[in-house]
């Protein structure tokens, strides 16, 4: 990857939600009959998330456009091998999709013998020690070695009763969420502390209620209350884009000048959407991104010939964790300083991503982490270096956006994280001229931006 401020122009293809992909078909799988959902993700995770209900006794169709999901009881009697996920050795593959992990740990007590959880040798460090802890005093059984994966969870229906969590992590609340509807008696969930991301758990909620589980939830989103012996109803469903996707597309159109058509996307800002991260709509409108609705498609189209974007002087991350790599290539670049602050819990995801965007000093950024605060100070121009993704998905889209920005080469180890999440990114990168490349086997394991 080299910098460049040549215009780039051209049109991206928005996938849809895996946020959205993830909820539908673990909740079409928990609802007798016949559920249809539309629209199709290509991520590894809503893939080894596939695999993990087929295994557990789901028939899952690809149909045109979409899933055709037959929900009911889980078993374990069809031989059924999916991406690394067994029937027969009651094993469940999460590869490295923690949203996977965290919704079906509860869930696998519903099966019809012990299940065990796994995943990629790195993933095995992915914290569950809260959720574990929390599943346990709803009385669902559970084996691991330090409370890491892999994970033996015994079969019982759950009992339910009062349960705290810490509000660390989204994905904790709505594991519970998800598997308290299906409890002997009443459940109560109350959060420890502040609950992080919360459109998340709003989100989880939502879908809830459209497969037919109801959840009460207090003003604050921190205490919970289901009723138990509840049963799912198959439903249609049709998935959102992706804004997290559309993202980086947005952030390389902030850095160059630009005519890109947002195929799939007609939000323009965050009240327009049903999408967690909905609010980088309104973010990068705010650092002075122009997005309009395109006259004949009605999708989102950004046309600029160069612009001098604002800097973000006090964002709350609390919400919106997953957007904090993204925001600091941007910032990077912006007129002054950005301030982004309660950024503890963004070091649990697949990386330190805090730590990570530091790397972005080694091209001359100005960012300091203070622990509470990371800031970062607009810089005129960077220059290429090689850094590391620690195969975070999202640390290495981020960083090969910025970078395309840089003067010369900057090299990025394992160039293939970015599948986990956007499949086609690469693709729509260099699609509208950036440039962006993985060296033929044998070269390198580095990509390169440029």
């Amino acid at each position: 990857m080299s910098g460049s401020e040549t215009p780039i122009s051209g049109e991206l293809s928005i996938p849809v939600s895996k946020y959205h992909a993830h909820r539908a078909l673990v909740l079409a799988s928990l609802a007798p009959g016949r559920s249809v959902i539309r629209g199709l993700s290509e991520t590894r995770q809503v893939v080894w998330t596939i695999g993990a209900l087929r295994a557990l006794g789901t028939r899952i169709d690809i149909e045109d456009d979409g899933y055709v999901v037959h929900g009911g009881e889980y078993h374990t009697r069809d031989d059924v091998v999916d991406h690394g996920s067994s029937s027969a050795e009651g094993l469940l593959n999460m590869g490295s999709s923690g949203t996977t992990l965290y919704f079906l740990t509860g869930l696998a007590a519903l099966a019809d013998r012990p299940i065990t959880l796994t995943g990629m040798k790195y993933f095995r460090r992915r914290p569950i020690k809260a959720l574990l802890e929390a599943l346990g005093q709803m009385g669902i059984r559970s084996e691991s070695i330090d409370d890491r994966p892999p994970i033996t969870v015994l079969p019982g229906r759950p009992e339910g009763g009062r349960v705290t969590i810490p509000g660390t992590l989204s994905q904790w609340v709505s594991g519970l969420l998800l598997v308290a509807p299906f409890a002997e008696r009443e459940t109560t969930i109350d959060v420890i502390g502040e609950l992080n991301e919360q459109p998340y758990v709003e989100l989880t909620v939502r879908m809830m209620k459209h497969f037919g589980l109801d959840v009460e939830h207090s003003e604050d989103w921190r205490h919970f209350t289901v009723r138990p012996g509840q049963t799912a109803r198959a439903t249609e469903y049709r998935i959102p884009p992706d804004i997290g996707s559309a993202a980086f597309g947005l952030a390389a159109t902030a850095l160059h000048p630009s005519d890109v058509l947002f195929r799939g996307l007609t939000a323009t800002t965050a009240g327009e959407t049903d999408h967690p991260e909905a609010d980088f709509l309104d973010l990068v409108r705010a650092m002075g991104l122009p997005m309009e609705n395109d006259a004949r498609s009605g999708f989102v189209r950004v046309r600029h010939d160069g612009l001098r974007l604002q800097p973000l002087e006090d964002l709350d991350c609390q919400p919106i964790p997953d957007l904090l790599p993204v925001i600091a290539a941007l910032a990077s670049f912006a007129d002054g300083t950005s301030t982004l602050r309660n950024i503890a819990h963004i070091r649990l995801k697949e990386s330190d991503r805090v730590n990570a965007m530091l790397q972005l000093n080694k091209l001359g950024g100005r960012l300091v982490d203070s622990g509470s605060e990371l800031t970062i100070t607009g810089v005129d121009q960077l220059r290429g270096a090689p850094m590391s993704s620690f195969n975070d998905h999202r640390v290495l889209m981020s960083l090969a956006v910025a970078a395309t920005r840089a003067e010369g080469p900057s090299r990025l180890t394992y160039p293939r994280a970015y599948r986990i999440s956007y499949p086609a990114f690469l693709q729509a990168m260099t699609g509208v001229g950036l440039s962006m490349e993985i060296p033929a086997a044998g070269r390198s394991q580095q990509a390169l931006a440029s």
